[in-house]
């Protein structure tokens, strides 16, 4: 999976903004304000940073040794670090709507009510 297929599938979500926070390189992907996802538009080979239970995060790093690893300046319990090239793109998608499923759930009634909302 390439970048831009993986921006796809973020900017597919409901709620989404994409902006640059950090800096120039780094995209980042928001719910209703809050990241689930990062992409680095200059690390080779293609990454991304998503959130994860931190129970699935530790099986999918023995599992996937080397294409998945802790999050890259990241808290390492909850973030994993995939290379796009290396991974199956199911896989990708699937980790892909877990973070952002994790991150609505976190939402404040209110927020979540407002993402319902949207059309």
């Amino acid at each position: 999976m390439n970048i831009e297929e993986f921006r796809s599938l973020c900017l597919n979500k409901k709620g989404i903004t994409e902006e640059f926070p950090f800096d120039v390189n780094t995209l980042v992907f928001k719910v209703m304000g809050k990241m689930f996802a990062l992409v680095s538009l200059e690390r080779l080979p293609a990454q991304c940073n998503l959130k994860c239970n931190p129970e699935r995060a530790m099986e999918l790093r023995e599992a996937y040794d080397g294409a998945i690893v802790p999050g890259y300046h990241m808290s390492k319990k909850h973030w994993n670090t995939l290379l796009l090239d290396s991974l199956p793109p199911q896989l990708i998608k699937e980790l892909l709507d877990h973070s952002y499923d994790l991150v609505v759930a976190s939402l404040t009634k209110k927020l979540r009510q407002e993402l319902e909302d949207l059309d």
